[in-house]
């Protein structure tokens, strides 16, 4: 899995907007105070956020050294040791929230991916992502639904055209608005979004790259696949939980795409404690 490009960035904002004009409480602490810690997961988990965890103290302080006993993408138990810190107290205790902060959240879509990838694993079926992730955190989060075993999607509104359901009252119809998306964007990939049988009919006559299955039922999504017969790939969406999900996948659709792998995180229990 190849890193995002924008790391240094990202966590130059966070520390921006965390330590400010300089951390006045870990000022109280003697410059020379040298320290180590150690930071462990408190409940099972899939780690992510290794490289920005790193780019944190990179930022403040290189000297800090980083020994990972894990790495991105591997479940991790309660209680396991994921790495180990080095260096100035000062740099250590001003970088722990933003570092802990990336670890945690990121960690926390992968560990939720994952979860809904081991549900449909005897299905052909693949989990993907949507735009409904945190502010300024896209990429990254994008990055560790694929450390969780999932698939991304489009990463913005601008590598893949999708037709929705305003789109199609505004451009008049769903033939309308793929002629008009083919004329303007030759190459990119077009996806329609349909609410019924009639409109999967009219989005594969137009000739769509991908087809998603808004609300369908299930009854109606196993016509979907059969009257498609594997020419167009199609996406489920909506109504998506741990307990829907099985009957979805076993519909036969492609994807099923989940908003709440990027958007309904909760953070990995994860602490930081200082060693003799």
């Amino acid at each position: 899995m190849q890193l995002p490009n924008d790391i240094s960035a990202t966590v130059a904002r966070a520390l921006a907007e965390d330590i400010g004009t300089g951390d006045v409480t870990a000022g109280l602490i003697p410059a020379e105070k040298q320290a180590s810690a150690t930071v462990i997961s408190r409940e099972d988990a899939v780690l992510c956020g290794v490289a920005w965890f790193d780019e944190v103290f990179r930022q403040l302080d290189p000297a800090v050294q980083i020994e990972w006993q894990q790495r991105d993408g591997v479940r991790v138990a309660a209680n396991a040791l994921l790495c180990t810190l080095r260096g100035s107290a000062r740099s250590i205790l001003s970088g722990e929230r933003a570092a802990l902060n990336f670890l945690q959240t990121l960690s926390a879509t992968a560990t939720a991916t994952r979860r809904y990838v081991d549900l449909v694993a005897h299905t052909a079926c693949r989990i993907l992502d949507t735009r409904k992730t945190l502010p300024g955190l896209r990429t990254a989060q994008k990055y560790a639904v694929l450390c969780g075993g999932g698939t991304n999607h489009r990463m913005g509104l601008y590598d893949r055209v999708l037709i929705k359901e305003n789109h199609i009252v505004a451009a008049g119809s769903i033939t309308a608005a793929i002629q008009q998306a083919r004329a303007l964007h030759p190459g990119i990939l077009v996806e329609v979004e349909t609410e019924n049988l009639q409109e999967l009919a009219e989005a594969t006559a137009a000739r769509a790259d991908i087809i998603m299955l808004d609300e369908y039922s299930l009854a109606d999504m196993r016509e979907a696949v059969r009257v498609t017969a594997g020419k167009i790939p199609l996406e489920a969406s909506g109504g998506v939980s741990p307990e829907t999900l099985v009957a979805i996948a076993e519909t036969g659709v492609d994807f099923v795409s989940i908003g709440g792998i990027t958007k309904h995180v909760w953070a990995v229990d994860l602490s930081m404690r200082f060693t003799a």
